[in-house]
């Protein structure tokens, strides 16, 4: 039985989309763990911000 090599091109085209669709997945999770990680330093950097800021206003 002969396959024709139109069958191995689909083949191999839907293994290297299922190989990038992983790739670029994993890409996306890391810039938005990234972004996430921003984020939550300049939240915590306002809240340190603010503490002082309370502190100061109680000590005066």
């Amino acid at each position: 039985m002969t396959v024709p090599i139109w069958v191995f091109a689909v083949a191999a085209g839907i293994i290297i989309s299922a190989f990038m669709a992983i790739k670029s997945g994993r890409e996306d999770r890391q810039q938005e763990m990234e972004i996430i990680e921003r984020e939550g330093e300049i939240y915590m950097e306002r809240l340190e911000k603010e503490k002082e800021k309370r502190q100061g206003s109680l000590g005066t």
